[in-house]
């Protein structure tokens, strides 16, 4: 694989400067992030799909208010939460109901197959039930790894709230899941 010895600071530079490419090349840098992102609010990857390509746009369009001394990704990250947040709402005011997953997995025994289905069901249904906050914010602490300053960041919210919204994430997690974890009684 070729090393390329380009920063991104200077991709930021090149796309403030009206560079598409160099824009392109950021954004598929952070592209799965912020996939992920966008799931964690709407727990559907078509519409996180979706919902990237727009904060993209959106993120194009303001790129030359950027400050290319900060890392893109917490600006980029921070675009695509809102977006997702924003859809969010739009969904609720529409009230459109996902379609049940009924394929079955191959190669699972059938009581694997349960199992893993109450597990994701009970996990789906207690990350759903948080405040949009609070989900996002611990998915982006738990499963992707970031700081509660970048999380601040992503969100626009103090360290400190970041923080408050992981702690009580988990605390209704593990309130929501102990009985998955101790077994039947």
């Amino acid at each position: 694989m070729r090393s390329t010895s380009v920063t991104e600071s200077q991709w930021v530079r090149a796309a403030k400067a009206g560079d598409a490419d160099a824009f392109g090349r950021l954004v598929l840098e952070h592209a799965l992030a912020a996939r992920r992102v966008a799931y964690a609010v709407l727990k559907s990857w078509e519409e996180a799909e979706d919902v990237v390509q727009d904060a993209a746009l959106a993120a194009w369009q303001a790129v030359d208010r950027f400050d290319a001394e900060r890392a893109f990704r917490p600006w980029f990250l921070r675009i695509v939460s809102n977006a997702a947040l924003d859809q969010l709402r739009r969904r609720k005011v529409r009230e459109v109901e996902p379609l049940a997953d009924s394929l079955p997995a191959r190669a699972v025994s059938p009581e694997d197959s349960a199992h893993r289905a109450m597990l994701r069901d009970q996990l789906g249904q207690a990350l759903a039930e948080l405040p949009e906050r609070q989900r996002v914010a611990v998915t982006l602490f738990d499963l992707e790894g970031y700081s509660h300053a970048e999380i601040a960041t992503i969100l626009d919210v103090p360290e400190g709230t970041v923080r408050s919204y992981v702690f009580h994430a988990r605390r209704t997690l593990r309130a929501a899941l102990g009985a998955l974890v101790e077994g039947p009684s």
